[in-house]
């Protein structure tokens, strides 16, 4: 336990420090050091990137960490080992081959809205094979439970070498070509590095052929592609879409604007490291009521979290956007776009934990590739007729039906649902408070503003939240840990 929680505790501190210094470069940095048609061409160029990325990787990450361990040490293992390093090779070269031929149509057609895409196509391929390999060296070190040093690499290393060279770029040390170049230079070092820091850790033992097994961990590969693929266009596809019906420098506003609502996010991920296998325990066990509870208990405590953070960023959108450009003022409606579709995410609290660990998970890949046809068909009407907004529109619609669907699909096959008469109630807390406070600020510096109103507001929130009572987790935890609440 103690190496455990030593490396759950780095890996907390590394990914939260990465996430500071993203905020760092992405709301302040690259606006003010960067024109906004080089910051959207980056940003465009990096989500492409990561749409390609899965499909180089073949699904090799996942699947290591799914069947390594169900090896003994031999010639299986050495086979696996063999297949998991080589499998990306046999993807990238037909991929490559197929973009150098075609290179060309390919740059003609990312290039058709924004000319300036054409000379730098290029750059997808290799950022893309160089995040793809960096997860399979990642995985490596994870199978062999050292995955702080390549959290490290992940989370925080290329944020601070870009932030590096911004202040570079910004003092005139280097030019913005040299800049894009060195960005590419910096995934394809990380990469090697990272390929350094796992064969230290322990060098692999490879023999040709492949593993009896190879069937099963093969179809496994293929179903992590398309999840993968699925997750990553989830993420990138209206960046990706932006670009190829407005001007690219909408797609640096666009950027800024999911980055701040996607802090909303983060209470998700913490509770899902808990709550993920807890659930599957339960449905192991057929504890219906039981997990009935924590539903709808991961539900509202989310709801609760997360609005409050809703609530911080839209009542303070405005002098938050005074620290920026005045341009990327226009991105504010796709804020409350976005953080509204996050918010939603919270709110249906351990559904995807559910469906994942019962006999039904495949049924979450399919209701990924709806997500993904729908949301790409969403993108295409609606950004023609209203640019960023419309994007954010499609994101918010998007996922309103998938989850929508989801929570109808968890009814009918378990008979139960996350909502109670709380979630209606912190509803209307929230939107209380959401009329009270938006039109109210302070004729101080935005930051102090920002600081004063945040502060009111979490107070305001919370006292709401105990005199109604709406989270029991929450008035133990109060009166536990606040001295003058017991």
């Amino acid at each position: 336990m103690g190496v455990i929680f030593k490396q759950s505790l780095f890996n907390i501190i590394f990914t939260y420090l990465g996430f500071a210094l993203g905020a760092i470069n992405t709301l302040f940095l690259y606006p003010n050091f960067m024109s906004d048609e080089y910051y959207g061409l980056i940003g465009y160029l990096i989500s492409v990137s990561n749409i390609l990325a899965p499909l180089l990787n073949a699904g090799v990450q996942n699947a290591m960490v799914k069947f390594y361990s169900s090896y003994e040490e031999g010639e299986q293992q050495h086979k696996f080992n063999f297949m998991m390093f080589i499998l990306p090779i046999l993807m990238m070269m037909p991929i490559g081959l197929l973009m150098y031929v075609m290179y060309d149509p390919i740059a003609s057609f990312l290039s058709r809205e924004n000319p300036i895409i054409a000379n730098y196509a290029w750059i997808v391929f290799v950022i893309a094979a160089s995040m793809a390999y960096f997860e399979v060296f990642y995985a490596w070190t994870k199978v062999q439970l050292q995955s702080v040093k390549g959290n490290f690499m992940k989370e925080v290393v290329h944020r601070a070498i870009i932030m590096i060279l911004l202040f570079a770029l910004y003092l005139d040390y280097i030019g913005i070509e040299n800049f894009i170049y060195l960005v590419v230079l910096m995934y394809f070092t990380r990469m090697l590095l990272m390929g350094a820091v796992a064969f230290h850790i322990k060098k692999p033992s490879f023999k040709i052929g492949i593993p009896d097994n190879f069937k099963t961990v093969f179809n496994y590969s293929l179903l992590i592609i398309v999840a993968g693929s699925i997750a990553i266009i989830l993420l990138d596809i209206d960046k990706f879409m932006l670009g190829q019906y407005v001007d690219i420098k909408n797609v640096a506003y666009y950027n800024v604007a999911v980055f701040i609502a996607i802090v909303i996010a983060v209470p998700s991920r913490a509770m899902q490291q808990i709550t993920t296998p807890i659930t599957a325990k339960l449905l192991n066990a057929n504890d219906m009521e039981d997990l009935e509870s924590l539903y709808k208990r991961s539900s509202l405590n989310l709801y609760i979290v997360s609005g409050i953070i809703f609530l911080l960023i839209v009542l303070n959108i405005n002098q938050l956007y005074k620290l920026l450009p005045v341009e990327y003022s226009s991105a504010i409606m796709v804020v409350f776009l976005i953080s509204l579709a996050k918010l939603m995410d919270n709110l249906i609290g351990i559904n995807n934990a559910i469906i994942f660990n019962s006999k039904y998970y495949k049924t979450v890949l399919t209701f990924g590739v709806f997500l993904a046809i729908l949301t790409v068909v969403l993108n295409a009407l609606f950004i023609p007729v209203w640019g960023m907004n419309g994007a954010g529109l499609a994101s918010l619609m998007a996922f309103f039906i998938y989850n929508a669907t989801k929570i109808v699909f968890v009814n009918k096959k378990f008979g139960i649902q996350p909502f109670t008469i709380k979630t209606v109630k912190t509803t209307l807390l929230f939107a209380g408070i959401g009329f009270i406070f938006f039109f109210w600020d302070f004729n101080f510096h935005p930051i102090i503003n920002i600081v004063i109103k945040s502060g009111v507001i979490v107070v305001v929130c919370l006292l709401g939240i105990l005199k109604l009572n709406l989270s029991s987790d929450i008035t133990y935890l109060w009166k536990k840990y606040i001295p003058f609440a017991k």
